[in-house]
């Protein structure tokens, strides 16, 4: 049964390519294609009320699936 859940689980985990993970860059927290951009600060900014387009051009070097893994990390 144990199994069964563990491949459900796995099932359930988006390709989230863009996230990393380095204890060197920003404590280790989960960032967009290792730049001192984090996950928490897109959710942050999205939450607040910004658009997509809004982001974009206040980090003009993030693109839109940047934003996009970075609310299924989330939301994972």
């Amino acid at each position: 049964m144990e199994r069964v859940l563990y491949n459900l689980r796995d099932a359930c985990m988006p390709n989230l390519d863009r996230i990393t993970r380095n204890p060197e860059v920003m404590g280790g927290k989960p960032c967009l294609r290792g730049m001192r951009v984090t996950v928490g600060t897109i959710v942050g900014l999205i939450a607040a009320g910004h658009s997509n387009a809004e982001i974009l051009r206040a980090y003009p070097y993030l693109e839109d699936e940047d934003i996009r893994q970075a609310l299924a990390y989330a939301a994972w």
